[in-house]
């Protein structure tokens, strides 16, 4: 039996901060670039966690399309997270 989107999405930001914490160590050696790209990707990560605490109380019926837009968001700052991880 698949997982329930809400502990998949749960899992997911838990796992993107991990990530966040683990770049933050590093930012200090990287470039401005990296460091404004973090900036951005700091906002998303906060936005991300803020939509997600009503989604998990959302309707049954609409939760779906808001699990494909907190993903779509959540892929986002994975990809920024890599990019900075690259050009560090």
């Amino acid at each position: 039996m698949s997982e329930h989107p809400r502990s998949l999405i749960g899992k997911l930001i838990q796992d993107l901060v991990q990530q966040r914490d683990e770049l933050k160590l590093d930012l200090h050696l990287g470039t401005q670039e990296a460091k404004e790209q973090w900036e951005k990707l700091e906002d998303k990560l906060f936005q991300l966690r803020q939509r997600f605490q009503p989604a998990q109380e959302a309707a049954e019926d609409s939760a779906e399309q808001v699990w494909d837009a907190l993903k779509l968001l959540a892929g986002e700052v994975k990809d920024g997270f890599d990019r900075v991880r690259k050009s560090l």
